[in-house]
């Protein structure tokens, strides 16, 4: 995201897919998904006059949305049946292509929602395309915290989708 960030609409506009991803990974339901999703521009628009450009918008965006995640995750502690929304599909796959990666990534998506909170947080940060050092800025713990939480997390992924091996890495 270039730092030109002027408001809040640019905030959602740049950020949006992201924000949206996050929350569907704290959340199943999507109506619920699009309430905590409203959860987040309201923080994001009350948090954003207090940004001060010493950090990227990118890591504070996050730290706010995984906020938002873990207070919802704490007033929604029950588990509701849904399907994740696919946001791309490969117009070149096949069906049966299709079917497999949808339910490769819903596989995905059932194991990580079963994580606890940290490493929950640390994951889902990571399929978005941050590195330790962004993780561990963004929920304002120690990078080594980060990456310890990203260890337990992988092992944890492996066993819940009943893997056994490191082939599979969020």
């Amino acid at each position: 995201m270039p730092p030109a960030i002027t408001s809040f609409e640019d905030v959602l506009t740049g950020f949006g897919p992201m924000l949206a991803r996050t929350a569907a990974a704290y959340e199943r339901d999507p109506a619920l998904q699009q309430d905590l999703l409203q959860d987040i521009s309201v923080a994001l628009w009350r948090a954003l006059p207090r940004w001060r450009g010493d950090a990227p918008i990118k890591g504070y965006v996050a730290r706010i949305a995984h906020n938002c995640g873990a207070d919802h995750v704490g007033r929604h502690a029950r588990r509701v049946e849904t399907e994740l929304e696919e946001s791309l599909i490969d117009p070149g796959s096949g069906p049966s292509e299709h079917a497999q990666t949808h339910q490769s990534r819903q596989s995905l998506l059932d194991a990580v929602r079963q994580l606890p909170l940290g490493q929950r947080q640390v994951v889902v940060l990571s399929l978005e395309g941050f590195t330790l050092v962004e993780i561990a800025h963004a929920l304002m713990i120690e990078p080594d915290s980060a990456n310890q939480r990203m260890s337990r997390a992988r092992r944890a992924l492996r066993h819940y989708m009943g893997q056994d091996h490191e082939a599979t890495r969020p």
